[in-house]
């Protein structure tokens, strides 16, 4: 595997553990339990289906964008893809929070 497709295949697990963190955060207290939810399902699901588009669309997108064959192009692209994706996902989670939660908490007090 060539450097820069291992730096683009560590960026992707980073940004999920960044984005199951950050959500993770928002519903975290001292003393309790959270159980992930059918909604959070489906949320961390749809960043990972995300994630996986962006590792193969972004190559495509490469050769268009550069089409004289920078060989950074489908390593930046895709790292930019997962950072968009976790952007993305902060408001994805404030839509669905507004819905329905992602965890429950159970607490032990």
């Amino acid at each position: 595997m060539a450097t820069l497709d291992l730096m683009a295949a560590v960026s992707g697990p980073l940004i999920l553990a960044m984005i199951w963190l950050r959500t993770r955060v928002q519903y975290a207290s001292r003393g309790s339990t959270l159980h992930l939810q059918r909604a959070g399902w489906f949320y961390f699901g749809a960043a990972l289906a995300l994630m996986g588009l962006g590792w193969l669309v972004a190559p495509l997108l490469g050769a268009v964008i550069w089409p004289a064959g920078n060989l950074a192009a489908p390593t930046l692209l895709r790292v930019v893809w997962f950072l968009a994706t976790y952007y993305l996902f902060i408001l994805v989670h404030r839509f669905i929070k507004a819905k329905t939660p992602v965890y429950t908490v159970t607490s032990h007090h």
